[in-house]
């Protein structure tokens, strides 16, 4: 059952997915047949939204764009997110095409439009009032005004007590922005949530154990996501727990990785010892790619 939870602020992006399902490569220069879905999503979104969805009284604060800012903030409330989505009156929202293959993998087409330039003209202290807990999206800090907008909320979100979580989101604007860079602007970060490829990305390590606890030693927690094979859990520069991913058929792995983050950050702050906030993690997951898309649909809740 879902666990409530209060006092959750995700700042994040807003994405118009379009997720074209196909099951042989893409043929250059002519058609390939695919099933395409026009789907809500972004990072941040996603987590917010499952972490609604799992008990957690959140709260989302992000930028869209002139052509569907409506429709966003509408689907995020429809999810039982609190949003604060500003709406960008010169550019369009975020969109991504995802291309997934017959086994669930995606390769993704990104365009950040008005996700691109959220800042800290977006920002209000009130955002935290009743905040336990702040969890950034990586992809903030990829452009400049994200950048200032997560080293001030971070701040302010230490100064009044709550803890903070970060994604690094993509390995590869993390290789474009610098792994030693992300660490250092990452600092006030006590938990860090990578996929394993970030993992050793930032760490420099060769294998999933090594980069978690790694991690662990430099932000206090690490919970480093091993899709298929599940994930682990670093408290300090100990692994603490190991979880497996849940038998499920993987339809589109759209949204994994941003629910997992839910399930964890849920778990952790409903009070739940950390392997069972790891297995909350990994069960959210299974449930998000299950299902088209990466926010969860009615029914989707994991336990």
């Amino acid at each position: 059952m879902a666990v409530t939870t209060a006092g959750l602020l995700v700042i994040g992006d807003v994405v118009t997915d379009v997720v074209a399902l196909h099951d042989g490569p893409p043929a250059t220069g002519t058609d390939t047949p695919a099933d395409i879905t026009l789907r809500a999503g972004g990072s941040g979104a996603n987590t917010a939204s499952w972490a609604a969805r799992l008990g957690a009284d959140t709260r989302f604060l992000a930028r869209a764009g002139y052509d569907t800012g409506e429709w966003h903030t509408a689907e995020l409330a429809r999810c039982g997110v609190r949003p604060h989505v500003r709406v960008d009156p010169e550019r369009p929202t975020a969109v991504v095409i995802a291309l997934v293959d017959a086994t669930g993998e995606r390769s993704m087409l990104t365009n950040r439009g008005a996700g691109g330039h959220i800042g800290v003209d977006d920002w209000t202290p009130s955002l935290l009032d009743g905040v336990r807990h702040l969890h950034v999206s990586g992809y903030v800090l990829f452009s400049e005004p994200g950048l200032e907008l997560a080293r001030l909320a971070m701040r302010q979100a230490r100064e009044r007590g709550a803890t903070v979580s970060v994604d690094p989101a993509s390995a590869g604007f993390l290789r474009g922005f610098g792994p030693e860079r992300f660490l250092g602007e990452t600092a006030p970060a006590g938990i860090v949530i990578p996929n394993l490829e970030e993992a050793l990305l930032l760490t420099g390590e060769r294998d999933a154990e090594a980069a978690a606890t790694a991690l662990g030693a430099r932000y206090g927690t690490a919970a480093v996501k091993l899709g298929a094979a599940g994930a682990l859990l670093a408290l300090g520069s100990r692994i603490v727990a190991r979880a497996a991913a849940p038998a499920t058929e993987v339809i589109d792995s759209t949204g994994a990785g941003d629910a997992f983050a839910a399930g964890f950050l849920t778990g952790t702050l409903a009070g739940l010892p950390p392997e069972e906030a790891l297995v909350r993690g990994c069960e959210a997951g299974a449930a998000a790619v299950a299902q088209v898309g990466g926010r969860p649909s009615a029914g989707t809740l994991p336990y």
